[in-house]
């Protein structure tokens, strides 16, 4: 698994890279650090999620914003049916307190990520890209498991078991190292569109502010000494 970008000669082709947006400011801030070097092929999941339409608006927003050179807007909705998850599941509250408790938390959509990026390398081998971006992180992680290193890695090596002799791609995550006020910086650094991304994990028009996703957000934001440019409740 690639953690940081290589650098590459003016004189060589840029390649294209799918890059997994969501809409959120992880995954914007991811394809502004692949756009340093790659095409972009942004791929948005629909899997059944709280907030969907908003964050379709968001990666659509994005995607124009990036001038991507393809997206693809995939129906993992199969996942929401499965359940299992505060995200997809109504009857089930998504955490609003400060304290998490112990454990994987509810908003742990089972086996998405590996659902995404079968998707992703499915698509990436059709476009003949060479990497898949992904905006994983480990320091403010709530503790996902398929967000480690190490579960990146074994990914690999199922691409390289599962795809044509020919194909060779790599999953980059630019920001596994990095804690929020870090992806906020970086941002800032590579001109990534901030203002257009969507982290709430329950409301549409305004975010609630108090959801896990939301307070780490603004924890970020607060740390880097930068106003967060999305609305919120309060």
């Amino acid at each position: 698994m690639s953690l940081s970008s290589s650098s590459k000669t003016k004189h060589q082709k840029r390649q294209k890279a799918v890059v997994l947006a969501s809409g959120g400011l992880d995954s914007c801030v991811t394809a502004a650090a692949a756009r340093r070097e790659f095409d972009l092929a942004l791929l948005h999941a629909n899997y059944g999620q709280r907030t969907l339409e908003r964050e379709l608006e968001a990666f659509r927003a994005q995607a124009a914003f990036f001038r991507a050179a393809a997206t693809l807007e995939v129906d993992l909705n199969y996942l929401g049916v499965i359940g299992g998850s505060s995200l997809t599941d109504l009857s089930q509250a998504v955490p609003t307190g400060e304290v998490e408790p112990p454990g994987i938390p509810s908003t742990y959509v089972p086996f998405r990520n590996s659902n995404i990026l079968a998707a992703a390398v499915a698509w990436a081998e059709v476009l003949g890209a060479t990497a898949v971006f992904i905006g994983a992180n480990i320091l403010d992680n709530p503790g996902y498991p398929d967000c480690r290193p190490e579960y990146f890695q074994a990914y690999e090596r199922v691409i390289e078991l599962g795809t044509r002799p020919e194909t060779h791609i790599r999953i980059h995550a630019p920001l596994i190292n990095l804690d929020k006020a870090g992806i906020v910086r970086l941002g800032l650094e590579l001109d990534a569109p901030l203002h257009l991304t969507w982290s709430c994990y329950q409301d549409h028009n305004r975010a609630c502010g108090k959801c896990s996703s939301c307070r780490l957000r603004l924890k970020g934001f607060a740390a880097a000494g930068v106003p967060d440019p999305i609305p919120y409740e309060s």
